[in-house]
């Protein structure tokens, strides 16, 4: 079973300029984090953007939607940022049918070492490969359906609605 990671950017992929005391995108750190795993799944890795969530734009989104309907695997995650990770999966939801999609994220950066993002990848690799096909988002440990979940600030992390 194929999976396509669709890389979008967000805290997932940050680094950290000691310098200017910063946050920015330089590169994914996807093939990294799948060497530590060690993951064994056969994996195809597209970098769609580097955007943090909040700035991205319906255009973006679009352009999410349109690679996961062209991808040739019904089984796809989606690295994403997690303050607007349930608009892009409402847009994907709204286009996309037959396929597995998953959205996942980070709440600290990968390079921070103290990151939830590797928890969250492999969580979403599993989900991946087992649930029917949906959008849905991969977070602390759970799936959400993408319709019934939002983001807790306060307490930082994924929760149903209730």
């Amino acid at each position: 079973m194929k999976i396509e990671i669709f890389v979008t950017g967000g805290t997932f992929d940050k680094e950290y300029n000691e310098l200017a005391g910063e946050l920015y995108f330089q590169d994914t750190h996807l093939p990294e984090m799948l060497k530590l795993g060690p993951s064994r799944a056969q994996v195809e890795i597209g970098t769609l953007m580097m955007v943090d969530s909040i700035h991205m734009t319906d255009t973006d989104r679009e352009i999410i939607a349109h690679n996961c309907i062209k991808a040739d695997v019904d089984r796809i995650i989606i690295t994403h940022g997690t303050d607007a990770m349930v608009d892009t999966a409402k847009v994907i939801a709204g286009k996309v049918e037959n396929k597995t999609i998953i959205l996942t994220g980070a709440m600290i950066p990968y390079k921070f070492g103290s990151s939830d993002g590797l928890f969250n990848l492999g969580s979403a690799f599993v989900f991946a490969q087992t649930l029917p096909t949906g959008v849905y988002i991969a977070m602390n440990g759970r799936y959400f359906n993408w319709n019934n979940v939002r983001k807790n600030k306060e307490r930082g992390e994924f929760e149903e609605m209730t």
